[in-house]
């Protein structure tokens, strides 16, 4: 059974820090495009950034793009989010899946899948 592990999360102040991480037992991450979500309150899941399969080629969505990034050590079967110049609005769970190509979404690309961890939550206070 696939299970998704997201870390890292925390409180940081206004232009803070933080650096996120997800692990999966059973599931090899570098067999497959990997994204970051987040879900507000009141607000529908949405889909951050992605790394392709290959591990070239990286998609932001606007909001966040020029302070995050993402990454994957295949060794650790571990993906990151670094998080730097945090705002109040990137407060949310965060969460990370594997991602196949969906030409109609942001960033082209959908969960594979309904694996979803317990989301490890980020608060940035103002």
């Amino acid at each position: 059974r696939v299970q998704m592990v997201e870390s890292g999360g925390g409180l940081v102040q206004t232009g803070g820090s933080l650096r996120l991480s997800c692990t999966a037992s059973g599931l090899p991450l570098d067999d497959y495009a990997m994204g970051w979500f987040r879900q507000a309150p009141g607000k529908e899941r949405e889909e951050i950034s992605v790394l392709s399969r290959s591990g070239r080629n990286t998609y932001y969505i606007d909001s966040v793009k020029g302070r995050f990034t993402i990454s994957r050590d295949n060794a650790k079967n571990t993906l990151y989010l670094q998080m730097n110049s945090l705002k109040p609005e990137d407060t949310a769970m965060y969460y990370c899946a594997p991602v196949g190509s969906d030409p109609n979404s942001e960033l082209g690309f959908t969960p594979l899948f309904n694996y979803w961890g317990q989301g490890t939550q980020v608060t940035v206070s103002s």
